[in-house]
């Protein structure tokens, strides 16, 4: 479980974020949503240590990995796994060396045990044939799935994603949200999304925290997003085709 506590940042006088506060539960993908320039982003950043909030603080299971010491920071940080909105993949590197690189940096496993989790994983999002390929002789929707195999390879507790269905088609964005969706029920990890996809938040939002201006002024699940009377939310829903076609049935 991570809680966001009083969570405020400003860049230049000007307020980002204004006393945030949240809980995303262990086994349930929670989702951070928001118009541009609303919040999420700097949110997500606060969240894993990034940006260091001016008030506030975030709590992984109990353990104040804002404030805490160097060991408890260090402790958290080999627990997170990240899927970037770029994907962030290193275009000199294979798909397997890409997803072998945090148990280099990270770990004193043998070459034979690296090696197995990096295929168990590949195999997981259904990339075991594409282990010898290059970042450029593959699609999005695979670089999307390389880099959620290699934000799971520590066997991380925590799962960020920030904008994963980002420049992909419909049909890819469901199967990556689905696959997000599968490791996070199987391996019981917290996982927070930041997107502005109604179809992963009809899709996927166990819990749904909406920003606007920096400020949290809705929280709440896909099933209950569509009754909401907060005019900002509503604004942003009914900007969405999805939303409106719901609606009609």
């Amino acid at each position: 479980m991570i809680e966001i506590k009083n969570v405020s940042k400003s860049f230049e006088g000007r307020t980002i974020l204004d006393n945030v506060n949240g809980t995303f539960e262990k086994g349930k993908c929670s989702l951070i949503i928001g118009g541009s320039g609303t919040g999420k982003s700097v949110l997500l950043k606060c969240i894993v240590g990034l940006i260091h909030p001016e008030q506030g603080s975030v709590l992984f299971d109990g353990r104040d990995f804002t404030n805490g010491d160097n060991e408890i920071k260090r402790d958290i940080r080999q627990e997170i796994g990240m899927l970037f909105q770029g994907s962030a993949l290193f275009d000199s590197k294979t798909v397997e060396e890409n997803v072998i690189f945090p148990l280099h940096m990270l770990t004193n496993m043998s070459k034979s045990e690296k090696e197995d989790r990096v295929a168990f994983c590949l195999k997981r999002v259904g990339l075991d044939h594409a282990a010898k390929r290059m970042p450029s002789e593959i699609s999005g929707g695979m670089k999307k799935r390389v880099g959620i195999a290699r934000a799971i390879v520590l066997n991380s507790k925590y799962l960020f994603c920030d904008e994963p269905n980002s420049g992909l088609d419909p049909l890819t964005s469901i199967k990556i949200d689905e696959l997000i969706q599968e490791i996070t029920e199987e391996y019981q990890t917290t996982t927070v999304v930041v997107t502005h996809d109604m179809n992963s938040v009809m899709g996927i939002g166990d819990y749904i925290m909406f920003l606007y201006k920096g400020l949290k002024v809705w929280e709440g699940t896909k099933h209950n997003i569509l009754d909401t009377e907060v005019p900002s939310l509503q604004e942003f829903l009914f900007c969405s085709q999805l939303v409106r076609d719901l609606k009609k049935n």
